[in-house]
């Protein structure tokens, strides 16, 4: 069984000293930090929160024994987005974790236009601008990594839900086309697609989730998987939606999917009672 240490060393052969973890304030991305810093690599931080990417690169450091790079700003704005990949060329980094993403929930009339819209920078967007630019270094490289958080909303129409599963769905698909185009090039690809996990994302998104997975389960499963899978699923709900009910017509999941998602939005908004 190989050591921490010769683990290390195989993923910097593979990916380059530096990884760019985006989200990585809390949740998923911050567990994936967690995880990457683990095997080894230097980590660019990236979210808004910059008092809580401090900290996380604080303990990073001091227990892994890595550099990181803190890099505060919003990725709901093009200007930053594209600030940020201009301040990243210097490193040699060779793997992307697009983390960074939010959702809402409710009647989609009855949502703001303005979230919508800016959720569609944040999950699309940006997603697609740091994966176009950063799939080139890593193809000038000859090798590098992509890891792009769909979910399970990703595969049929989720009322409710419908502009953040449309997000999803934009993710998804764009992992799947790009995996063999850049397997070609030495680049891996992979889509995570996790059920409900235990972040802020429902307090924002206006979600009671029920049974939820940790996020560093999801975390360490799909970096495990990263150069096997075109997507990997995480928890219960996520392997019965996607695969037990595969077969159904999209219809017939985005009903079930609908009976879902209302229950979420009716406990939330009893909660708040």
């Amino acid at each position: 069984m190989a050591t921490e240490h010769s683990s290390g060393a195989m993923w910097r052969d593979r990916f380059g000293p530096w990884a760019l973890v985006t989200g990585a304030s809390d949740g998923i991305g911050q567990e994936m930090a967690r995880e990457l810093a683990r095997r080894g690599l230097n980590l660019v931080l990236v979210a808004r929160r910059e008092d809580r990417l401090t900290s996380l690169a604080v303990e990073l450091e001091g227990k892994h024994k890595i550099d990181c790079r803190v890099i505060a700003t919003d990725l709901g704005e093009r200007a930053a987005v594209e600030a940020l990949l201009v301040e990243t060329e210097p490193f040699d980094i060779g793997l992307l974790v697009a983390c960074a993403g939010f959702g809402t929930a409710g009647l989609f009339v009855d949502l703001p236009l303005a979230s919508e819209i800016d959720m569609l920078e944040v999950n699309c967007s940006a997603v697609l601008s740091m994966t176009h630019t950063m799939a080139r270094r890593f193809v000038r490289r000859g090798q590098g990594g992509i890891i792009l958080m769909s979910s399970i909303v990703a595969f049929q129409g989720v009322p409710y839900a419908a502009t953040y599963a449309a997000t999803k769905a934009f993710v998804q698909t764009l992992a799947e086309s790009i995996r063999p185009e850049l397997a070609l090039a030495g680049v891996d690809v992979i889509a995570s697609a996790p059920a409900p996990v235990a972040t802020g994302f429902a307090a924002r998104s206006g979600l009671a989730m029920g049974r939820a997975e940790e996020p560093g389960v999801v975390a360490r499963q799909t970096i495990a998987a990263l150069g096997r899978k075109t997507t990997v699923r995480r928890g219960f709900l996520a392997k019965f939606l996607i695969g037990s009910l595969a077969t159904l017509p999209r219809s017939a999941r985005t009903r079930i999917m609908s009976g879902i998602m209302h229950g979420m939005v009716r406990k939330h908004a009893a909660l708040q009672k």
